[in-house]
């Protein structure tokens, strides 16, 4: 079987009501676009049978395969957990409601393949591209998180929260080896430490629809991305990103190594190089 030039991963959790849809979604569009393409399904310790319908596809689909965490990790850990199998040149994660269309990938692989090593969907460069809009109350809450993300941790992009990134998988070895914030709050440290790494990071305007399914509550998890916004600042003062990124300099192999994929049905474990 040919190397993948394109990885897509998929976090899931409890998601049977919709990952069959987004399977078939992703599928046809890889076929459609001619993509040389693996898919990979990170299980987050769903206690529906979200891995039973991947396995069901997996039948048919070679290059679809299953991950499953140890128990219910977080998105951050479960995208960290995929990327870092992945096999692909470029890899990329998408949520599974698929609220950017797969198509909009294309967008992303071709910064990539314009010299960026980070690409992020947008849903704000271009309000247009919005099919359907969030609620005023979610839009205010994003501004608000944004502002914040701009002031504390001087990231100057207008959205870090979209669930739509790709990174060649070069940048995503040696990024998701330093993330240390399992949950929601993982995006703005991702986006840090690629900054930090002098990566090239490139914006790019999506077409996007808001999802009522959306299982964030702005007032819980809003909170607690303010700690992970504290916990980021707290790590950088202290230096712990910087001690980590020469550490992984000084051990090249561990930034080349390809990560072996997982077998179905297996919990899939790894480390993070920063505590």
């Amino acid at each position: 079987m040919a190397h993948p030039e394109l990885s897509i991963v998929i976090p899931a959790y409890n998601e049977s009501a919709r990952i069959e849809s987004a399977l078939e979604r992703v599928t046809s569009c890889i076929a459609e676009q001619g993509w040389n393409a693996e898919v990979l399904v990170v299980d987050d310790g769903s206690s529906d049978n979200t891995a039973q319908i991947v396995q069901h596809w997996m039948q048919t689909h070679p290059r679809l395969h299953l991950i499953q965490n140890p128990g219910n990790r977080g998105k951050g850990y479960s995208v960290r957990n995929g990327l870092l199998q992945a096999a692909g040149d470029i890899v990329m994660f998408t949520d599974a409601d698929l609220s950017a269309p797969m198509e909009e990938a294309e967008r992303l692989i071709t910064a990539i393949r314009e010299g960026a090593d980070v690409a992020i969907g947008s849903r704000w460069l271009d309000r247009a591209r919005q099919t359907i809009h969030q609620p005023l109350y979610r839009q205010f809450f994003g501004r608000c998180f944004n502002w914040i993300t701009r002031t504390v941790m001087g990231l100057p992009f207008k959205d870090t929260q979209c669930g739509f990134k790709a990174f060649k998988r070069s940048a995503a070895q040696v990024i998701f080896r330093l993330q240390t914030i399992e949950r929601w709050g993982f995006d703005p440290e991702i986006l840090f430490i690629a900054r930090k790494l002098g990566y090239q990071i490139r914006e790019v305007p999506v077409t996007w629809g808001h999802d009522e399914r959306s299982r964030i509550s702005y007032l819980k998890d809003g909170m607690k991305m303010l700690q992970d916004m504290a916990h980021i600042r707290s790590n950088s003062l202290a230096g712990r990103y910087d001690k980590a990124i020469a550490a992984m300099r000084d051990t090249t192999s561990m930034v080349t190594r390809p990560v072996p994929l997982a077998p179905v049905h297996s919990a899939t474990q790894d480390s993070s190089l920063v505590k």
